[in-house]
């Protein structure tokens, strides 16, 4: 993972992420990057998680 990446997350870790709490921010920014990059792929790639982008009025025809 890019360590640069890594860094400006773990500054800018949400509030609801510090709430947890963490003995090692760079490592659960690490994580929260990890899972991110994960759900992007996922997105691109997987047709079977296709999300189809329509309006009600198309979806009515």
């Amino acid at each position: 993972m890019d360590e640069d990446r890594t860094t400006s997350r773990a500054e800018k870790l949400l509030p609801e992420e510090l709430a947890v709490g963490s003995a090692d921010p760079q490592a659960q920014a690490e994580a929260i990057l990890a899972e991110s990059d994960i759900r992007t792929l996922r997105a691109q790639h997987g047709p079977d998680l296709y999300t189809e982008r329509r309006t009600s009025e198309e979806a009515a025809e």
